[in-house]
């Protein structure tokens, strides 16, 4: 199938050379009992950090106003870096420094089921050891627990948590690769990168809104960590990587075993083991291709991680680049895209990184919005933190909600005006279900009436909304009396966090603040 340009191309900022490719393995994974798992570096402590995704750039948001200050590429001259070399790897201070990357995570254990404070107790020993064993190639990586987590789309994902050795040394390859590969990676990649997050793919993508380019090509890749073709992604390491014994370290790490959650141990010959310190930077070069190829067509897209997004002028111009990105990525790459998932589309009907985009029919300006599944989910988070069965404090209670509604704010801060009403209606949610705790917590219904009373509602009114009508705790929560008593400020006063005033704050900052306006996005 021919190539062809998108409407008002990109000038190409070059191309790369194509990779060899390998033959093709076959798929599938081979059963051993556990009995027979290979023998492992046996060192005192090992354990793995808890499985963690990009944050998203959720610490910290971001004007709106100059959405496309996105942070270029850095170029880095070759010889100021440190050589992709086992010894590098090897070093005292980096792995010293890895470790206190996998501390940081507070993760959990792997396998063997040590904990990363035993680990910490005999580190320098540890080190020591692992420092020679892996110049002396007798390092052997160990098995991977695997865990399944649930999709927001559906379905779940599995998880790999290796032993914390394997992640000290994953990171400390990681910290050596990642300053070589980093400033080479496209600017429109945003994922697992310092100084960009989802905010800045965000970003980018509103820019090109605004430009002109509001139909969406939206690719999902299936299963892409488990479908990663890995003698194609050695290969395309080895053009950089000079170092054997590096390679073969990454190898043996590709090719570690899992454990299965009934303890069966299995073999995998397809995929990089998500979750662990290596994967993210791993998925980028593999995913650096199609980046390039891209902006060699003049497309103009945003990738974070394996979501990518291409914007084009027309749905027709849309479905073209839909079937030639495709045939490029399962030809080429040998990955494969999910065409029930995928579509073209308007961007405000797709869902990208939690969020729609649309332009405002009246004032022409792009409109950031919650898609449909983030409002689903932070319903669903508040329900499982407000039930009806809380049996501790309602202090106890609206800490817990403090810090998820905190938490997820700070990513969604970057909402536009048109969600205020939105997050407005979030807040009352959160009271209301709060009000049907504290109705439960008072239980009798005449001490109910007595609370009301003391809280300033007439005493016919309280007697007549609480014994007068058959009201579930849910519907006696919403009555205009418990509303005026367990008021707005009553709720305030006991220090319960609103998203819609932390967001109106966020924008009066993100307006007037001078030291924001400066930050790049992210």
């Amino acid at each position: 199938m021919g190539r062809e340009k998108s409407e008002g191309p990109i000038v190409p900022q070059g191309r790369r050379k194509a990779v060899p490719t390998a033959a093709r393995p076959a798929r599938g994974g081979k059963e051993t009992p556990a009995s027979e798992q290979a023998a492992q570096l046996q060192l005192f402590c090992e354990t793995a950090d808890s499985p963690q995704g990009a944050d998203g750039g959720a610490a910290l948001g971001r004007p709106m106003a100059a959405p496309l200050a996105v942070p270029p590429s850095q170029t880095t001259r070759r010889g100021s870096l440190p050589p992709m070399t086992m010894e590098e790897v090897a070093r005292g201070y980096n792995l010293k420094q890895a470790f206190q990357h996998v501390a940081s995570n507070h993760g959990a254990p792997g396998p063997d089921g040590q904990t990363i404070e035993q680990v910490r107790e005999h580190l320098e020993e540890i080190l020591s050891r692992l420092s020679r064993e892996l110049l002396d190639g007798t390092y052997r990586p160990g098995e991977i627990r695997r865990v399944w987590i649930p999709k927001s789309g559906g379905g779940q994902r599995g998880l790999g948590i290796p032993d914390v050795i394997d992640r000290i040394v994953a990171q400390a390859v990681s910290q050596v690769m990642t300053p070589h590969y980093d400033p080479t990676f496209h600017s429109s990649s945003h994922g697992f990168r310092e100084d960009r997050s989802c905010h800045t793919a965000i970003a980018e993508a509103i820019g090109y809104l605004e430009e002109g380019y509001e139909v969406v090509v939206d690719f999902d890749l299936d299963k892409f960590f488990d479908r990663v073709h890995r003698e194609r992604l050695l290969a395309r390491l080895g053009q950089r990587v000079k170092d054997a014994r590096l390679l073969q370290l990454i190898r043996r790490m590709l090719n570690a075993k899992v454990v299965l959650p009934d303890g069966v141990v299995v073999s995998t010959e397809e995929g990089i083991p998500q979750g662990g310190p290596l994967s993210p930077l791993l998925s980028n070069i593999v995913l650096d291709e199609l980046d390039w190829e891209l902006d060699r067509r003049g497309h103009r897209f945003v990738r974070y991680a394996d979501d990518c997004n291409i914007y084009v002028r027309s749905e027709r111009a849309g479905r073209r680049v839909m079937a030639s990105v495709t045939e490029f990525i399962e030809r080429r790459l040998r990955l494969k895209v999910n065409a029930a998932k995928s579509a073209v589309a308007r961007p405000e009907e797709r869902h990208f990184l939690g969020f729609r985009l649309r332009r405002d029919p009246q004032s022409g300006e792009v409109e950031v919005l919650l898609s449909k599944r983030s409002k689903d989910r932070i319903m669903t988070k508040i329900r499982e933190l407000t039930p009806r069965t809380w049996g501790k404090s309602f202090a106890t209670c609206i800490r817990q909600v403090n810090q998820s509604l905190r938490g997820w704010i700070e990513f969604f801060q970057i909402v536009t005006e048109a969600e205020e009403w939105e997050l407005h209606k979030l807040d009352a949610h959160v009271r209301r279900r709060l009000r049907a705790i504290k109705l439960k917590h008072w239980k009798r219904r005449r001490t109910i009436v007595r609370r009301l009373i003391g809280l300033g509602v007439k005493a016919p009114t309280a007697w007549s909304v609480v014994y007068h009508r058959s009201k579930s705790w849910w519907a006696l929560s919403g009555a205009l009396p418990v509303n005026k008593a367990l008021s707005n400020a009553w709720f305030r006063e006991r220090g319960l966090f609103s998203l819609k005033e932390h967001w109106q704050e966020f924008r009066t900052r993100s307006v007037i603040g001078p030291a924001q306006l400066a930050l790049d996005l992210g």
